[in-house]
C-alpha cells in the first residue's frame, strides 16, 4: 500500500508512519512538524544541523519521510553555513544507507546547480518556502505516492540546471577557488595539506570539495580529477 494513500480526508501518512524535519530555524521546524502531524505523521523528529540529522537518521531508523533544508550548517544552528547553500544534500547518502524511502527539499534556494544536484541525488520533491502551503502539501502527497515533484517556482532553475550537462559546462560552474582546490587534489594533497596551501581550514576545504562534487556529479576524487583534465582545467 502506498505511503501516500489518503487514509482519510487530509491525511497523507499511514498508521504509525513518522518523519524527520531538518532545518536550522526552530520556528520552521515547529511549524512544519505541526503540519506533518496534522497530515497524519505519528512521530516527528527534528534536527538543526547536518551533524545532528545524521545522528537522528541513524538512531530513529527509517521513517516515511525526511523534509530537508539544503542550506544547512554542518555542526549547529549557530555555526554558520560557510557559503554552501547545498550542504544539506550531504545528508542523502546517510538516508539511503539507513533505508529512508522519501526525501523532500523545503528551501529558499533556487540556484540551478543545487536544484539539479538535488534531483540527481534522488530527492523526490523540491518545494520553495515562499510557496503557498497548498504547494507543500501537493509536493508531499506526490512524493509519498512515489512521484517526483518540482515546485513551479523552480521551473526556470530546473530547466537551466538540466541543460548544463556537458563536462565543460559543469566544470565552468566551478569558482576560481574551487578550481585551485581541484588542482591540488590532482597533485595528491590531503584536505589538511590543501588547507595549508590556500590558507583555509580542513573543514572549509571539505565544504569546497562537497560543492565541487555536486557541480560535477561525482564525489570520487579520481573522477573529479579526470573531469578536470578532460576540460583542460588541470594540465
Amino acid at each position: 500500500m502506498s505511503l501516500g494513500r489518503l487514509w482519510s480526508d487530509g491525511v497523507l501518512f499511514g498508521p504509525h508512519a513518522g518523519a524527520l524535519v531538518v532545518d536550522p530555524s526552530p520556528l520552521v521546524r515547529e511549524a512544519l512538524a505541526g503540519r506533518l502531524r496534522s497530515l497524519g505523521a505519528r512521530d516527528v523528529e527534528e534536527a538543526a544541523s547536518l551533524e545532528e540529522a545524521r545522528v537522528r537518521a541513524h538512531v530513529s531508523g527509517p521513517r516515511a519521510l525526511c523534509v530537508l533544508e539544503v542550506d544547512l550548517p554542518e555542526a549547529g544552528p549557530d555555526a554558520g553555513r560557510g557559503g554552501d547553500p547545498g550542504r544539506g544534500l550531504d545528508l542523502l547518502p546517510t538516508l539511503r544507507t539507513e533505508g529512508w524511502p522519501v526525501t523532500v527539499v523545503l528551501t529558499s534556494v533556487t540556484d540551478p546547480a543545487v536544484v539539479r544536484a538535488a534531483f540527481l541525488a534522488g530527492v523526490q520533491g523540491y518545494v520553495l518556502k515562499t510557496s503557498p502551503l497548498a504547494v507543500l502539501t501537493e509536493g508531499l502527497r506526490a512524493a509519498l505516492s512515489g512521484e517526483v515533484f518540482a515546485d513551479p517556482g523552480i521551473a526556470s532553475s530546473l530547466a537551466q540546471g538540466l541543460t548544463q550537462t556537458g563536462v565543460e559546462e559543469a566544470v565552468g560552474e566551478l569558482s576560481a577557488r574551487e578550481r585551485d582546490i581541484l588542482r591540488l587534489v590532482a597533485d595528491g594533497h590531503t584536505n589538511k595539506e590543501i588547507g595549508e596551501k590556500v590558507d583555509l581550514s580542513a573543514l572549509t576545504v571539505k565544504s569546497h570539495l562537497a560543492r565541487i562534487a555536486r557541480k560535477l556529479g561525482t564525489g570520487d576524487r579520481a573522477h573529479m580529477v579526470a573531469l578536470g583534465i578532460r576540460s583542460g582545467v588541470i594540465n
